[in-house]
């Protein structure tokens, strides 16, 4: 399936904050609670709640943060 270009920061909004949500509350899940009984269902739990957080700041931010890199870096 492929979007047309004006759909291309919402693709890279959902794409980066799965990404980015799925990584790091499956670590922070099993690190505060292990992988014992009911791993899933906590690890779920914790992806449903910051997935909606960090989409809205990805998407609200990340233009941002691209215009903000512009501008520290140097041109060749």
């Amino acid at each position: 399936m492929l979007f047309a270009p004006r759909f291309a920061p919402l693709v890279f909004a959902v794409l980066m904050s799965f990404y980015m949500v799925s990584l790091m509350t499956c670590l922070i899940t099993w690190i505060n609670t292990g992988l014992g009984d009911g791993f899933i269902g906590r690890w779920w739990h914790a992806f449903y709640i910051a997935w909606p957080v960090a989409f809205s700041l990805i998407w609200v931010g990340a233009p941002r943060f691209q215009r903000l890199t512009a501008k520290l870096i140097r041109k060749p």
